[in-house]
């Protein structure tokens, strides 16, 4: 966890993989004192559905699920943020409450940049801006895509995404097999929009297809290209 601000700050801007490496020095420098940094514990609200934005929101370090609430309380996970992830934006510049919860699913540690910086000097940044656009959109196709997945694939084909998806997402443990997130059964299941019973199931059927294996909440792929073909073909 960071204790020092500025330290978790620097990890945002110095890296080449974050939208706000192309800020100016100036910008970056402005930036430190226009941000705050949190701990948070596995299992926090970051913000919940409904909630008002109080800023753009950065993952420094954990992983989050952002989810909305359907019909008796059943969670639909809409998307998973790594670290350098932002979460809740289209809410911020939308001038709109958040339409989904986001919820850590381990120790994290969240940096959040005043409204002010974000609207009246980082959007005049033009690179920063396309970014941002850019962000936006490849999150809408992702959606769209999804949404398909979710909709048109049988129960097989949806687990077995929601499986290439967190390894994409997360990788693997240095064994080069070992999911580096480890899910709840409900979590998975509400990310591949199933029943718990029906994911518990589909998994054993997996493991023992020999494609996965699995020890408690840890999977490890053994296949993936099985496992991706079983995907692809819903």
């Amino acid at each position: 966890m960071y204790n020092n601000i500025e330290f978790g700050i620097k990890d945002i801007v110095d890296n080449p993989k974050s939208i706000f490496y192309l800020l100016t020095s100036e910008e970056k420098e402005e930036l430190q004192h226009q941000a705050s940094l949190s701990n948070y514990r596995r299992n926090e609200f970051i913000f919940k559905e409904g909630d008002k934005p109080n800023g753009l929101i950065v993952l420094v370090d954990g992983k989050v699920k952002i989810f909305k609430e359907g019909l008796g309380g059943r969670e639909q996970i809409i998307r998973m943020a790594k670290p350098l992830g932002l979460i809740g934006y289209r809410a911020l510049l939308s001038n709109e409450n958040h339409i989904a919860s986001a919820l850590t699913l381990e120790e994290s540690v969240i940096c959040t940049i005043s409204i002010d910086f974000i609207m009246n000097k980082a959007l005049k940044n033009n690179d920063f801006a396309f970014k941002i656009i850019q962000k936006l959109a490849s999150e809408l196709a992702f959606s769209n895509g999804r949404m398909i997945t979710l909709t048109q694939k049988h129960i097989r084909g949806r687990l077995a995404e929601s499986l290439m998806l967190l390894k994409d997402k997360y990788g693997v443990e240095n064994d080069g097999t070992t999911l580096r997130v480890y899910l709840s059964r409900e979590d998975i299941a509400n990310l591949s929009n199933m029943t718990t019973s029906n994911a518990i199931r589909t998994l054993s059927t997996f493991a023992s297809e020999r494609m996965i294996a699995i020890d408690g909440r840890k999977i490890k792929i053994l296949d993936a290209i099985r496992l991706d073909r079983v995907s692809l073909l819903g």
